[in-house]
């Protein structure tokens, strides 16, 4: 029950970067898949999820840019690959510099 209330504040509180990007990636508008934003895998919560690619998407802040975040996020993007998701990170700042880039490395994680 934790899991989904974080999971509603983190959805109203999205990062200008999140929101930005969500922008692209909501009502199937790339390629016709279907990602979900905040959403739980085991006790994790990830930034974007798209089940039929098992594709994970998450966004890293200054928050992440210290040895101890970097561990952290080192240890749960092994454990999400472990169950055979794919993860894929972005700095806050590519998206908004580099968006079709950011799109285009998303789009390359789709099975063809």
């Amino acid at each position: 029950m934790e899991l989904i209330q974080k999971r509603k504040e983190l959805r109203k509180k999205m990062t200008p970067a999140e929101a930005f990007l969500w922008r692209y990636l909501k009502a199937k508008n790339l390629e016709g898949k279907r990602f979900q934003r905040q959403h739980s895998i085991n006790y994790y919560i990830v930034d974007f999820y798209c089940a039929s690619e098992k594709l994970i998407i998450e966004l890293d802040g200054q928050v992440h840019m210290n040895p101890t975040a970097q561990a952290y996020d080192t240890k749960r993007t092994d454990h999400l690959e472990s169950l055979g998701f794919k993860v894929i990170r972005f700095e806050n700042k590519m998206v908004f510099e580099c968006l079709p880039s950011v799109l285009e490395e998303i789009k390359s994680h789709f099975e063809k």
